[in-house]
């Protein structure tokens, strides 16, 4: 700033005064500078101080410099999500996809029309490099399948926990209820992205010397409910696309005869986005529309298509 205001005023004392500091100082400056770019920079004439050639030729350069610095440093604009024209870029489960997604495309269309998303596919391992480099706004996800790095800003939006879903015409689960053997004895569709097979209902079940039967692995959840309503295949998932899908196909839930805790479905940025206003209205959506999803309580409703 010093090398700015002394080629504008081509005068100690003067940019002094506007940098707030004594001639002396000033005088100081100007000689550092001459030092450190082995020039002279300003040259007293009869008619004054003038800049040199080398002093000329930083000038333009110097305040585009300047120019970056102010706005990095100054407070964000306001954002004004009706007017935005602004890209978000989000990485999602199918799970998130169902439950968020609908709504969350609803209210950006109606507060903000101009705003687009784009939403990817979670990926394994964690997206980090992603999230540093801005080609993903956030991560939605299991918290426990996910694992993001402690030092990346977080906030849980629900909680979900495991149920079981089966044909409504199963023998399984006349009672309401589903014993372990029942359980084991059954043949088990997979929901699962990667195509592994095991997960933390198999490690549950290993931990006890116990396997299950898994018949059916496919990628996401689109056919699960209609396959599962026409055969004789049990589906763990959880409750909260459970309840879902008995919307759409002729099945009934059964609690699940297996001790899992609720599992925290959570949203993931990097903190470079703490301050972004427009990045803050996006996860106050997110969180809103979570929130209206309301909490799990009491026991498993045991829900069937009528």
């Amino acid at each position: 700033m010093a090398f700015d205001l002394l080629m504008e005023e081509k005068n100690v004392s003067r940019a002094a005064e506007r940098m707030f500091v004594t001639q002396s100082a000033m005088s100081h400056t100007l000689q550092r500078l001459r030092q450190q770019l082995e020039d002279p920079l300003l040259v007293k004439t009869p008619a004054g101080m003038k800049p040199t050639d080398r002093a000329l030729s930083l000038v333009n350069p110097v305040k585009a410099v300047l120019r970056d610095v102010k706005r990095l440093i100054r407070a964000p604009e306001e954002f004004d999500p009706s007017q935005s024209r602004r890209r978000f870029v989000i990485a999602a489960t199918d799970y998130m996809d169902l439950l968020v997604l609908p709504p969350l495309v609803e209210r950006i269309a109606l507060a903000a029309p101009g705003i687009d998303l784009h939403v990817k596919r979670t990926e394994s391992p964690f997206p980090e490099a992603d999230l540093e480099h801005n080609d993903i706004d956030v991560v939605l996800g299991f918290d426990a399948v996910l694992k993001p790095p402690a030092y990346l800003s977080k906030t849980k939006l629900f909680d979900d926990r495991m149920a079981c879903v089966v044909g409504r015409q199963h023998s399984l689960g006349k009672s309401g209820r589903l014993t372990l053997e029942e359980y084991v004895s059954c043949k088990h569709m997979l929901i699962s992205r990667t195509g592994t097979r095991v997960g933390l209902i198999d490690e549950w079940l290993a931990e006890r010397g116990l396997t299950r039967r898994i018949a059916l692995i496919v990628p996401h959840f689109l056919s699960a409910p209609f396959i599962v309503a026409k055969t004789d295949m049990i589906l763990s998932l959880p409750e909260r696309i459970a309840n879902d899908f008995v919307d759409l196909a002729p099945l009934k839930i059964l609690p699940i005869p297996i001790e899992l805790p609720a599992y925290d479905l959570v949203m993931v940025w990097h903190p470079l986005h703490d301050p972004d206003p427009a990045h803050r209205w996006l996860r106050d959506q997110i969180t809103g529309i979570c929130g209206e999803l309301g909490p799990l309580s009491g026991p498993l409703i045991r829900r069937q298509k009528p």
